[in-house]
Order: structure tokens, then C-alpha cells, then sequence
């Protein structure tokens, strides 16, 4: 690995920072941009295509930062700087379908981000056990601490929440099926907290306060898992900061 000097205040910014590839990323995500726009307002482009075609051209930047972060500070801190592109992108996009739902005043059922053709059960279930087992790789390989270990507790709630809404939406599907509805996904479902959740209907909390908590048991879908999001990311960039705190004095010492 490389030693190089590092901000020792906040070293987080010595992993996130983009260093020689930064020009050409700010090129290709104005190119991006005005592709993107042209295409979805001329050519009449899907909004979901757009930006995975501006995905995919400011790919190149990132990977060969990853490499350079791979060089500098080892496998771990890459994977960790993988991380926070993805997850940061996720959050955005969550960001996204809340100013659709809220600010636009679109129906929940067309607040679809950034990428619509992403927004399905399945696709949120690989990706939060995805982000689950990242989290506990990184935990072993030196992310400990309070932020660490909040994280991966909230990662856990998360990903469990979604594995229940993957169930729900099996059973569903099979019950569709018996009906002889085989042309409809049943997407959107609730999951543990929000509107009609497990939470505001399960039997066990009836009559109780457990039903009737102000946003807890009242959010629409869009705004729980807006909230699960925006947690991971605030858990993420400190527990991340915390790592290569520890990676850069492990390096002092060697």
C-alpha cells in the first residue's frame, strides 16, 4: 500500500475524495447531464434510462479511483469506498421519490425516483442483504465503534423489514395466483412500521399505544424507508470516518 499524507481531522475525506480523477468526473457528469436531458425531453427517453446511460458513463472515473483506493489502503477501505458511492446514490434516490410524493405531489404508485424499473420488492431485498453482509465484511475488517455497531444494528432492522415485505409479497403473489390474477406485482406493500403496517394492525397492539404512534404507525411507505435510508447514510459516513482514523494510525505505526 502507499503511505500518503492524510487529513487527520477528518480522514473520511482522504477515501470519498475522487483526487486525480475529479475533472474528468465533473466533464463526464456534465456531458451526463445534458445527454440525459435531451434524451428524456427530445428523444423522449424513459427518465429511468436516462440515468442509467449517465451511470454508466460516470463509471469510469470511480473504478479507477476504487483501483487507486485499493493501492493506497487496501481491499477493505476500497469495499468501504464502493460502499459510500452506492449507498450515497440509494439515498439519492430515496431523496428523489420523497420530493416526487411530497413536492411534486405525485400518487405513491408513480414516485418512483431516478430509476423506476429498480423500485421492486426483489430489488430491495437483494440490495439491503447486500448492504447488510458488506457491513458486517467491514465490521471484521476494522469498522468497530459506537457508529459501527449502531450501523450495522440499524442495517439489521432494515434488511429484516424487507425480508418480512419479501414474504408478504410471496404470499400475496401466490394468492393472486389463486385467483387467477397472474398480469399484477403486488409492489408497495407495508412493512413493520408506516400505514397499515404490522405495527398499526397486528392483533398483539391493538388497544395500545404501539398502534397509534405519530408517524411510526401513520407514514406512508415512501417516508419509512426515506428514514431508514437517511439513517444508514448518517451511520455510515461516521463509522467510515472512525476506519480509516484507525486504518491511518495502524499505518503511523508500521
Amino acid at each position: 500500500m502507499i503511505h500518503l499524507p492524510a487529513h487527520r481531522s477528518l480522514p473520511l475525506i482522504d477515501l470519498i475524495h475522487l483526487r486525480s480523477q475529479t475533472m474528468p468526473f465533473v466533464a463526464l457528469l456534465m456531458v451526463s447531464i445534458a445527454g440525459g436531458a435531451l434524451a428524456v425531453t427530445q428523444a423522449r427517453v424513459p427518465l429511468w434510462q436516462a440515468t442509467v446511460g449517465a451511470l454508466f458513463v460516470l463509471l469510469p472515473p470511480f473504478v479507477l479511483k476504487w483501483r487507486e483506493d485499493a493501492r493506497r489502503y487496501g481491499g477493505a477501505a476500497m469495499t468501504l469506498s464502493v460502499l459510500l458511492a452506492l449507498q450515497g446514490f440509494h439515498t439519492v434516490e430515496h431523496i428523489a421519490q420523497w420530493v416526487q410524493y411530497h413536492v411534486l405531489r405525485w400518487p405513491s404508485f408513480l414516485s418512483n425516483g431516478l430509476l423506476s424499473a429498480a423500485n421492486s420488492e426483489w430489488v430491495h431485498f437483494v440490495w439491503n442483504w447486500g448492504f447488510l453482509v458488506v457491513c458486517i465484511f467491514l465490521m471484521r475488517a476494522g469498522m468497530r465503534g459506537w457508529w459501527g455497531w449502531l450501523l450495522l444494528a440499524v442495517a439489521t432492522f432494515h434488511t429484516l423489514e424487507h425480508t418480512y415485505l419479501m414474504w408478504r409479497f410471496q404470499v400475496t403473489l401466490r394468492e393472486l395466483g389463486a385467483l387467477g390474477v397472474t398480469d399484477l406485482q403486488p409492489q408497495g406493500l407495508p412493512g413493520f412500521f408506516g400505514r397499515d403496517g404490522w405495527l398499526a394492525t397486528a392483533d398483539i397492539t391493538q388497544n395500545t399505544f404501539l398502534c397509534r404512534l405519530p408517524g411510526i404507525t401513520t407514514a406512508p411507505r415512501i417516508d419509512v424507508h426515506f428514514w431508514w435510508n437517511v439513517g444508514e447514510m448518517a451511520l455510515l459516513l461516521p463509522a467510515a470516518n472512525d476506519f480509516m482514523r484507525r486504518l491511518n494510525a495502524a499505518r503511523d505505526m508500521a
